[in-house]
């Protein structure tokens, strides 16, 4: 029969890193192990057994020489080739059992059928039923704390057999165990034997390794012996002994296992000509389907965050306070902007000023008349213009003396300035053609002059000596900054104006021109203004744009929301950060789970996929805590007369920058662990 293991002229060292000399672990190993072999490596404490196990089991690669699996020289392979043979040819039992604390006796030992690529049910009944013939089936939902020295070993012993156990490598398996649970571990290696699997036990107790049929000795990292081991005389004899010596149980139980012995391969390769993984010449499945794994990394990692309460809710603190921030801050920001559009439509939001001024040349200062003004009207871009005289004029009611404004205008003031009366009405052109004394007052004004008069309609004031009658009063509109307040003044007819109070003033002293839409402001503006030039043959005028006043400040509030919106992605970024340390924290602390998923055949990608999940899941949970408290926040301020408007855009972009940031800070934890050296993981460093 030819080998089905074969090491010719095998070494390794560690070290070695500048002047530092190489520790040399195996030094020239030469051997050969046939299918269905029951061997047992011997050798003192630091002898190289377990170095030789690891390069066995494709754990690790040898420095020199080369390993050949079915005749296949598998010690060049890549790292995701060798975690294909790990998963189909091989199964580990530790002395340290090396379960997963976090999962059951049942996912533990169903843990490398999910790397084989077997849906959740089957990985799962079929582990179920291992776990069950090894007198386990009343603790398959138990955690390894949960479970004693022996109990955790049967589950390292059903994990190994997952995939059929071809060969099971058993490094000190009772070592860690009591008397009577050793002697049940090794009847289930006696029966796994007898049933065809290929046994490798790493051992120093002399009485382990007489139950094996063949026995290697190792020293100082070479062979130094090969001989028939105590089972090699009558195998079935030694096996009948064993059973006899276990308790009751355990005969049951191993033959029961060993029923259906290994998962033989003969004729296996590793790849076919197109790089497919095949047996028999059919593809089998090399991993686990996309979905299952998915699923299995989602199941890991809320078990993870919830076992790890704390340090899951610190890490959760980063991002949703970044959300939480950026949907208020962003809400605050539009809610600024709503003002600013309000209080564009509330004065006009496509009005300009003119009046007459002093050419850039210099010369007498030009006058812009009423003739200027119907010109002006009949531009396209225009939709009203409004000439006005204002000067301040004392006003009286009986006992009560006011200085006001009085603004004389047309009737067209409240449409153009967005301002309502608020009783009775405003004055019409007829009034203004008849040149009536009727006045509207604004509602400080009102209050101030007729402080003791229910209903100002129809009472007389006196403005500079001339009875007007009241036959309005506006709505309040406050004072844009700087100017005088819009409520203290007195609104009359414009020709009224002219010919009662403003006698001396023949033309307007300015006119308020409205754009025919906010967007057509500048161009209303450059028409005007060579119109004007046109017609007084320079420059003697000037515009002052209000709605470009406006849509400036619109413009500074869009600056401060993006000031704040880039402040709050800071604090997003910081939370990003915080979940790439701790994910770098949980690599470290979960190295030697890493190194379990490893030995049972996890791929690279599989340990990746494991670890951004859990930074994806942390970021998902973050995030939509984060909106949920950006929410209430908001709510809050609301009712606290804060005015915020939110932005569903906003909200979606700062989750989706969440989940975002969280994936690209979990990405370097993640290639950090499926980086590991698998040794290396399983011993913890």
């Amino acid at each position: 029969m030819s080998a089905l293991i074969r090491l010719e002229g095998v070494g390794r060292s560690y070290g070695g890193a500048g002047d530092a000399p190489a520790a040399r672990a195996l030094s020239d190993v030469s051997l050969s192990i046939r299918e269905g072999e029951y061997v047992a490596i011997v050798g003192a404490s630091g002898s190289g057994k377990s170095t030789l196990m690891h390069i066995l089991g494709c754990l690790d690669r040898p420095g020199s020489g080369t390993y050949r699996f079915e005749g296949r020289d598998v010690s060049a392979l890549p790292a995701d080739e060798r975690a294909r043979l790990r998963r189909e040819a091989f199964g580990f039992v530790f002395q340290g059992y090396h379960l997963i604390p976090t999962d059951s006796a049942l996912e533990n030992a169903a843990l490398p059928a999910l790397y084989a690529g077997e849906d959740r049910a089957s990985r799962e009944e079929r582990a179920a039923g291992l776990l069950e013939r090894l007198g386990m089936g009343g603790r398959l939902l138990h955690r390894p704390a949960q479970l004693s020295g022996g109990q955790q070993q049967r589950v390292s012993i059903a994990r190994a057999l997952a995939n059929g156990g071809r060969v099971i490598l058993a490094d000190e398996p009772t070592g860690a165990l009591d008397t009577q649970s050793g002697a049940e571990v090794m009847a289930l290696f006696d029966e796994l034997s007898a049933r065809g699997h290929t046994i490798i036990l790493i051992t120093h107790d002399p009485q382990v390794a007489a139950r094996a049929r063949r026995v290697i000795e190792i020293r100082d990292g070479r062979v130094v012996g090969d001989r028939p081991g105590a089972g090699a005389a009558a195998p079935g004899a030694a096996r009948m002994a064993a059973s006899a010596s276990a308790p009751a149980c355990v005969p049951s139980s191993a033959s029961a296992v060993a029923e259906a012995g290994p998962s033989h391969r003969a004729g296996t390769r590793l790849s076919d000509a197109r790089g497919r993984d095949v047996e028999d010449g059919r593809p089998r499945p090399g991993h686990a389907p996309a979905a299952s794994a998915l699923a299995e990394a989602w199941r890991a990692a809320w078990r993870s965050m919830a076992l790890n309460r704390v340090r899951t809710a610190l890490t959760l603190l980063g991002i949703v306070a970044g959300v939480a921030s950026v949907i208020v801050m962003l809400a605050i920001g539009r809610g600024a902007k709503e003002q600013v559009v309000r209080q564009m439509g509330a004065l006009g939001a496509a009005i300009l000023y003119v009046s007459g001024g002093v050419a850039p040349e210099g010369g007498v200062e030009g006058v812009v008349t009423l003739d200027d003004l119907a010109a002006v009207a009949g531009l396209p871009e225009i939709a009203r213009v409004m000439p006005v005289i204002g000067n301040p004029v004392m006003l009286r009611h009986g006992a009560y003396l006011r200085p006001s404004y009085v603004v004389a205008s047309t009737a067209d003031l409240p449409a153009i300035h967005r301002w309502p009366v608020a009783r009775g009405r405003f004055h019409i052109a007829a009034e203004n053609r008849e040149l009536a004394p009727v006045v509207v007052l604004g509602s400080r004004l009102r209050e101030r002059l007729l402080p003791d008069v229910d209903d100002p309609i129809g009472q007389l004031v006196l403005i500079d000596a001339t009875p007007f009658e009241v036959i309005g009063v506006m709505s309040a509109k406050g004072a844009e900054s700087g100017s005088e307040n819009y409520d203290d003044q007195a609104f009359i007819p414009f020709d009224t104006g002219r010919a009662r109070v403003f006698t001396a003033i023949a033309e307007p002293e300015y006119a308020v021109v409205e754009a025919r839409s906010p967007q057509d402001a500048v161009a209303a503006e450059a028409a005007m203004r060579d119109l004007l030039s046109t017609r007084h043959g320079r420059e003697s005028f000037s515009i002052g744009n209000a709605a470009a006043k406006l849509q400036a400040a619109a413009e500074s509030r869009n600056a401060m929301t993006l000031m704040l919106g880039l402040i709050a992605a800071v604090s997003l970024l910081v939370g990003g950060i915080g979940v790439m340390n701790v994910m770098l924290m949980t690599v470290r602390e979960r190295t030697r789970e890493i190194g379990i998923r490893m030995a049972v055949g996890a791929r690279q990608r599989d340990i990746r996929r494991q670890f951004l999940t859990e930074a994806a899941l942390v970021s998902l949970c973050g995030g939509a805590a984060g909106v949920a408290l950006g929410l209430g926040i908001g709510l809050v301020l609301l009712a606290a007369g804060v005015e915020l408007v939110f932005s569903l855009t906003a909200i979606l972009g700062a989750f989706g920058c969440a989940v975002a940031t969280g994936l690209a800070s979990g990405l370097m934890p993640a290639r950090a662990a499926a980086r590991l050296d698998p040794v290396a993981a399983l011993s913890g460093g």
